[in-house]
């Protein structure tokens, strides 16, 4: 059996707070849920917060703080289920991979029978959190699962699992958007699309990391299949999402202010397909991680859009 040492994930973020504060019998599992990398939280959180900035009034400062805390917690409890239901499923895979062979299904630190009911208990908790809201985001919460079910399986059937990672991903913008209106009006459909390809280009970049393992393993991806072409997909991606968002505004008659975040969200973007170097991991994951704060940036477009 791999030791927890050695198991640590090449990715993780050193001396993060997992290692610093957990007893030992508990990293595992926290490594499961991946606690120790909350970028993933972030990005599944962003578009719920969007969805709920797009809906505040105009009269309103922001979205109910209980309303954002209960999105924050559901985003973590359910990204880590999702995390641990797609270890549970490629935990063979992982195995071959450089980057995740060291996670703890794959390193053997936590059997499947483990895995299941941590698995469950996130579920629960994911449940009781959604129970919270009205009787449509629920609807949607329920429909969500069945994205999340079919996702670890889109990398062995077509190029483009990134593409049904963003329909996952993104689904927060339409769950949040009924929550504070109790429908989902045209501009929460661009919205959504908008994120569909926001994640369809951070994931590509992402996806680089493990082009050469996923190629030896037969793992398919947007990033070998774009290869060489992936900076002008990625900007393509890219420019899809920032049209995407300004139909989200017009059709939201949103403010000057939208328009402003709207140009350095754009600044922000086109930095980073700039700097990318699809032969540079550790360059991709920077550039994968600095998605957090576009999203940001987005969210506060939104907000300042009613203001403005």
């Amino acid at each position: 059996m791999t030791s927890q040492q050695d198991a640590k994930p090449a990715d993780a973020i050193a001396d993060n707070w997992v290692e610093r504060f957990l007893p030992i019998a508990l990293q595992p599992y926290a490594r499961l849920a991946r606690l120790d990398r909350p970028i993933g939280s972030w990005l599944l959180f962003l578009p719920c917060l969007w969805g709920l900035m797009l809906s505040s009034p105009g009269a309103r400062l922001a979205p109910p703080l209980t309303t954002i805390l209960l999105y924050g917690l559901g985003a973590l409890v359910m990204r880590g289920a999702g995390c641990t239901y797609n270890d549970i499923v490629d935990r063979d895979i992982d195995r071959q991979v450089a980057r995740t062979a060291g996670r703890p299904l794959a390193a053997g630190l936590v059997s499947i029978p483990q895995a299941v009911a941590f698995l469950l208990l996130q579920c629960l908790i994911g449940l009781a959190i959604l129970l919270q809201f009205n009787t449509l985001t629920i609807e949607l919460g329920l429909v969500s699962l069945a994205l999340v079910a079919t996702y670890p399986f889109m990398k062995r059937i077509t190029w483009w699992p990134q593409l049904w990672l963003g329909l996952t991903f993104n689904w927060g913008v339409l769950m949040g958007t009924a929550t504070l209106l109790g429908d989902i009006p045209p501009a929460a459909i661009w919205l959504y699309i908008a994120g569909i390809f926001w994640t369809l280009g951070y994931d590509t970049i992402y996806a680089h990391q493990d082009r050469e393992d996923d190629a030896l393993v037969g793992v398919k991806s947007s990033a070998r299949w774009l290869g060489e072409r992936t900076r002008p997909a990625v900007a393509l991606f890219y420019s899809a999402m920032l049209v995407s968002l300004a139909l989200a505004g017009f059709n939201h008659q949103m403010g000057i202010l939208f328009w402003v975040g709207l140009v350095i969200v754009a600044g922000h973007l086109a930095r980073q397909v700039v700097l990318l170097d699809i032969n540079n991991p550790a360059l991709c994951l920077t550039l994968f991680r600095r998605n957090r704060d576009t999203g940001i940036i987005v969210a506060l477009a939104l907000l300042l859009g009613w203001q403005g």
